[in-house]
Parts: C-alpha cells; sequence; structure tokens
C-alpha cells in the first residue's frame, strides 16, 4: 500500500517538505540582501520559504501571502519567522529575486534535486525533462490591439506593440521635438 502525501499547504505537508530546503546553502550563498540602505530583518532563507509557500498554498499573490501571514502560524513555522507582528514586505521578497537572479534560481533548484538525483538508479531507459525557463512563451492564442497612439503609420488597430516595426517610444520621442520646434 502506498503512502499518501497530506494535501498540499497543510501544517502535516509543510512539516514534511521543510528538512528538503536548502537553509544553510540559501544563507551562506546569498549572506545578506541589500535592502537599499535599510536594516537587514530577514536572511535568504525565510524569505526563499516564502516563496515556496506561495507556490505550495492557494493564496494567489505574495501581496496577499504578506497579508495573512501573521494569522497563520504553520506558515510562519515553515518559514522560520519567530514574530507574528514583524513579518517581511514584498518588497522584501522583490529583492531577493533580483539579488539571486535566474542562475541562482537554477542553482537552489540543482540543491533541491541533488538529493532525489542521488537516489534514482539510471538505466538505459531513463528519462530527462525539459528545463523550460529559457523557451519562449506562446504568445499567438490571443492578440490584444492597440489603437496608435500618433500618426497612421500602422494604420488603426495596429498589432501588438512588439510586433511594429519602430517602437512607441521612438516615435514619442520624435514627436515631443517637433512639437518643441513649433513652441520655439
Amino acid at each position: 500500500m502506498k503512502s499518501q502525501l497530506p494535501p498540499t499547504g497543510t501544517e502535516d505537508f509543510l512539516e514534511l517538505l521543510s528538512p528538503f530546503v536548502p537553509d544553510d546553502y540559501l544563507d551562506q550563498r546569498w549572506p545578506r540582501l541589500k535592502t537599499g540602505g535599510r536594516r537587514y530583518g530577514f536572511s535568504t532563507s525565510p524569505l526563499w520559504r516564502l516563496h515556496l509557500l506561495a507556490i505550495i498554498t492557494p493564496v494567489p499573490s505574495f501581496n496577499l501571502l504578506i497579508r495573512m501571514l501573521p494569522e497563520q502560524k504553520a506558515w510562519r513555522r515553515f518559514a522560520r519567522i519567530r514574530s507574528q507582528e514583524q513579518v517581511p514586505d514584498v518588497r522584501m521578497m522583490n529583492t531577493l529575486r533580483e539579488e539571486i537572479g535566474v542562475d541562482g534560481l537554477r542553482q537552489i533548484n540543482g540543491q533541491l534535486l541533488e538529493p532525489i538525483i542521488a537516489r534514482v538508479e539510471l538505466s538505459q531507459g531513463a528519462a530527462a525533462l525539459i528545463d523550460a525557463t529559457d523557451l519562449p512563451a506562446s504568445c499567438s492564442g490571443f492578440k490584444k490591439k492597440h489603437r496608435m497612439l500618433l500618426g497612421a503609420a500602422g494604420g488603426a488597430g495596429c498589432a501588438h506593440a512588439q510586433e511594429r516595426a519602430e517602437s512607441v517610444v521612438c516615435r514619442l520621442q520624435e514627436a515631443h521635438v517637433s512639437a518643441l520646434d513649433l513652441v520655439v
């Protein structure tokens, strides 16, 4: 009989998942995050754990996660946040992602996968999964129509901004220069 995992986001699931988070690696690799002059309130591992909570709980946004954190004791325990009053803010989570970067996120994924891969016996029938982070998004399904800001270069209802031959910023700069010429 197979043992089942507890439901995702529950206290039992968080307790089961907690030992697999590489806290020491996170805190050694990124010891202190820059806060733009503010004090350092949280190390990397609790902030990374909050990112995991955003994935494994039904909370749809970081803002709501941070707002609900004071009343969710199991979530704070998983994230190793001691105080109910002092919780990280969304800016700290954004700073973490910015400082770690894409390569850092891949390194963390490698740390998470290392014990799992070490247990798997590779045979001739082994398969691999593609890391989809480098693949372009499929955006062709629902194109939004944008009105032209200036002139009729592309006609009314021009296709998506990324498909225009000339960028909107360039056209705005040209329009601004010509408007100044008329005033002078």
